[in-house]
């Protein structure tokens, strides 16, 4: 068995092909030696024994290897539909209006059922969730722009305020007249708390924690929403605080807390594969990308990591560099560290 070139360690893509990982899909092929074919790694044919299998980078490397492509799983097709998903993203980023999934499938040329389902594995939500992310996203773009409230929802694709203004409510956060002051009527509730890494900072709205972070105090949030009501937690706060704390102490609980932050569709995709890595274990920038439904997109995986507003429950301290390294952390590698052995102790029965 070979690896040539993978971007990632050999066992990783090993136990992608063995689960059928759909996610993996175009970051290698499976090359078979003694029926000199190859697959992709979700490919639903038997699987071979190990030693008669070679990782190769791509299509092109498994052909002029001398492999012809499997007809079960047709590894040669994922150009094209990578290509029909492109051309949907260009078309969604284009239109004034949502465009529907029939009109979609039928500009790229697939069933719509099918054409759903190969969007979604690759960018990680459906068309219409990714036209209503990038929809919000340029309303509070236009809402940083010197422009009256209402031009800047029609200008984002809107067809009426209510549809913006619950979006607002649940991509941005705050409705679009806080967004454009500043968090102007918005209600920040805040406590700084000692944990046995220092100095934790917990805010929250009233729909769900929107920061958690080390070494950040009132002045930080303040400067982040000048405008927002922000005040000290009160009692039933200071149990929302206590649960937060506790996740420093032991990560690994996995506890269950509202939440409030905004992001992208892909930063969503991206928070959401960070929460799906258990305890104890890492995962590489690459993998990450890959579980986000965009495998080639590591540099932006690690934007998104760094993006993360919600120290430990956003779990960005469990990635680390395909080569094993640490990577960086942005509240230090010391408590990246201590966090990773905390974690790997609790999964091993240790104290």
């Amino acid at each position: 068995m070979s690896a040539a070139m993978l971007d990632m360690p050999e066992e990783t893509a090993l136990a992608a092909f063995e689960a059928r990982d759909r996610a993996m899909d175009g970051r290698f092929v499976v090359a078979v030696r003694t029926t000199r074919i190859y697959c992709k790694p979700s490919c639903p044919a038997r699987r071979p024994r190990r030693e008669n299998i070679e990782l190769l980078r791509d299509a092109e490397q498994a052909r002029a290897a001398g492999y012809r492509p499997c007809l079960r799983c047709k590894p040669d097709e994922l150009g094209r539909d990578r290509e029909a998903v492109a051309q949907a993203l260009r078309l969604i980023g284009e239109a004034e209006a949502i465009p529907t999934l029939d009109e979609l499938a039928r500009a790229v040329g697939y069933a719509p059922h099918h054409f759903q389902r190969l969007f979604t594995r690759d960018i990680g939500v459906s068309p219409a969730a990714y036209a209503r992310a990038l929809r919000a996203k340029r309303l509070g773009a236009a809402l940083d722009e010197d422009k009256r409230i209402t031009d800047a929802i029609y200008d984002a694709g809107y067809e009426a305020p209510s549809r913006a203004y619950a979006d607002a409510k649940d991509r941005l956060g705050m409705s679009p007249s806080a967004w454009r002051k500043g968090g102007e009527g918005a209600v920040i509730r805040f406590a700084v708390a000692q944990s046995s890494l220092g100095a934790l900072l917990v805010a929250a709205t009233d729909k769900g924690l929107c920061r958690i972070s080390f070494d950040e105090d009132e002045a930080t949030l303040r400067a982040r929403f000048p405008k927002a009501s922000i005040m000290a937690g009160d009692a039933p706060f200071a149990a929302l605080v206590d649960a937060v704390v506790a996740l420093v102490d032991d990560p690994g609980r996995g506890a269950e807390l509202p939440i409030d932050v905004a992001g992208t569709a892909f930063q969503q995709a991206v928070w959401q594969a960070l929460r799906a890595i258990p305890a104890g274990e890492t995962r590489s920038y690459g993998e990450i990308a890959a579980a986000a439904g965009r495998p080639g997109a590591v540099r932006a995986a690690g934007t998104a990591c760094g993006d993360n507003r919600l120290a430990v429950l956003i779990p960005c301290h469990r990635v680390c560099r395909s080569d094993g390294s640490l990577g960086g952390y942005a509240y230090g590698l010391a408590r990246k560290k201590a966090l990773l052995r905390r974690e790997s102790a609790v999964k091993s029965g240790g104290n």
